[in-house]
């Protein structure tokens, strides 16, 4: 599990984690305030640096030191 994010790309990521997260409370009683949730996953990658779709798809935002 090599390090495939560059630090922009994590950036961005946390960002809109934290965004999508701040749905569930901001509107609680919203019916699609789950979709929040999904702020799990771009966050959870930003805090580790690796993505696996990624590696998968054979990209890298490191740089070519990585």
């Amino acid at each position: 599990m090599t390090n495939n994010m560059g630090n922009a790309d994590r950036i961005i990521r946390a960002i809109i984690g934290i965004v999508l997260l701040a749905l569930i409370v901001v509107f609680p009683d919203a019916s699609w305030r789950w979709w929040g949730l999904i702020g799990i996953v771009p966050l959870a990658t930003a805090i580790i640096g690796w993505c696996p779709a990624y590696t998968i798809l054979g990209m890298n935002t490191r740089g070519k030191g990585a």
